[in-house]
């Protein structure tokens, strides 16, 4: 199997897990940038994530734009995913959701922080992106087109997850099954953090020491953290899909060898 074949099916699984654990439902989308151009990314097109098969998948360029346009339907906010790329060359995979967990933390002024081990690797700081700040209260509240997906990138900064007000969130990281794995736990840390805040008094977040540690010491293609890839598509019903062994050189970011 090809680089690309594995990445693809890879990607189906993806949205797959994402959609069983509730990160997604009709709505919300995953993506991967290309592993032999990094001017191009892959996502499905405009279909429910659970129902996503590899003919669904097309190649885009980081203006979303598709290489090959065959008139299938586009998801309309694939411009967050050209937006993160084009603005941080690390990033290797991308993930727009909204779930619920994580909507009251985009409207009040209590900051998402990582206060569970699981959610150590969105980071110390989630920033919150206001569209009306820069496009005014007409929007929609849609990421439509570059201008807008490069705004939120710029908000998102070298950070790892950013929340959108009232929308949802989007994650970014440096291989597909950290992006999923991230995306997962985002909502769970969410909850955690809601029901500790509803105990009243102070919540006790993550140290910058912890949070540098489990970076420090996480390897995505671990037997530990493939563990959980597996078991989330065995779940999603495409364990079948699943190698043995994860075609490790498909995800490193461009240019690391």
């Amino acid at each position: 199997m090809s680089d690309l074949s594995a990445l693809v099916r890879d990607l189906v699984v993806a949205n797959r897990i994402l959609a069983r654990e509730n990160v997604v439902d009709a709505y919300g989308h995953v993506s991967v940038r290309h592993p032999d151009n990094p001017h191009r990314f892959l996502l499905a097109a405009s279909v429910a994530p659970e129902m996503v098969e590899e003919g669904h998948i097309i190649e885009f360029n980081l203006d979303c734009t598709p290489v090959r346009d065959d008139g299938r339907p586009l998801y309309h906010e694939r411009f967050i995913h050209g937006g993160i790329y084009e603005t941080r060359p690390d990033v290797q995979a991308v993930v727009h959701a909204h779930a619920e967990d994580v909507l009251p933390f985009s409207i009040s002024v209590t900051p998402l922080r990582p206060v569970i081990h699981s959610g150590s690797f969105m980071g110390a700081h989630v920033p919150v992106w206001y569209m009306a700040d820069r496009f005014g209260c007409s929007t929609n509240m849609l990421v439509t087109n570059m201008e807008h997906a490069r705004d939120l990138a710029h908000c998102l900064g070298p950070n790892k997850v950013v929340l959108m007000r009232g929308h949802g969130f989007s994650a970014a990281a440096g291989s597909l099954i950290e992006v999923v794995r991230m995306a997962v736990y985002v909502p769970r840390n969410a909850r955690v953090q809601m029901n500790a805040l509803r105990l009243g008094g102070d919540i006790k977040p993550l140290h910058d020491g912890e949070i540098a540690a489990r970076d420090g010491g996480y390897k995505p293609y671990s037997l530990e953290t493939r563990r959980a890839w597996i078991y989330w598509a065995r779940k999603a019903g495409c364990g079948h899909l699943v190698a043995e062994q994860p075609a490790d050189h498909v995800h490193k970011p461009w240019g690391s060898e």
